[in-house]
């Protein structure tokens, strides 16, 4: 890209940044309910534009309809990490006080929690639920493609999946 094309981008990123993030900002706050969490996500939202292949002329008329769709991944993404966080602090307080992870090993988990959570959900739900089966219920292959009532080579190709996904997170 020649400088005067990278210099219009930054002109109008600049521009689309001071038009729209207290409206943005507005709107994720009445989402939200919080007014840190709104803040951190409108900068978000606007780092994802910049980072993406977005380019000049692609807002089209409507700049807010842009915006409103990548803050609501954000706020979708924010959700679901509140649910990971939940669930693994209630798992947490299950355990006795000496088995208690560090403040610092508990971010690790929960940030490798959540990384674990959207590469099964970007599985697809049949080869999430046989990998399932194997790794948290323990069955075989075998055991899977009879509960399942599919082939075991069925079985094997979904774990692959699976297992590519794993291999992708690492």
């Amino acid at each position: 890209m020649a400088t005067p094309e990278i210099a219009l981008q930054q002109q109008q990123l600049t521009t689309l940044y001071v038009d729209h993030h207290g409206w943005l900002q507005g709107w994720l706050r009445g989402k939200l309910g919080d007014s840190f969490v709104a803040a951190d996500l409108a900068h978000d939202t606007f780092v994802r534009l910049m980072v993406s292949s977005w380019r000049p002329g692609k807002l089209g008329e409507q700049p807010r309809a842009l915006l409103t769709h990548i803050a609501k991944g954000l706020v979708v993404d924010h959700w679901r990490r509140q649910d990971v966080e939940r669930a693994y602090l209630q798992a947490l307080a299950q355990l006795p006080e000496p088995e208690t992870p560090s403040p610092e090993t508990r971010l690790l988990i929960l940030e490798a929690l959540c990384r674990i959570d959207a590469m099964l959900r970007s599985l697809p739900p049949r080869t999430r639920d046989i990998f399932l089966l194997a790794q948290l219920d323990g069955l075989s292959y075998g055991q899977i493609a009879e509960q399942l009532g599919t082939s075991l080579i069925t079985v094997k190709r979904h774990m692959r999946l699976a297992f590519a996904g794993c291999l992708a997170l690492a």
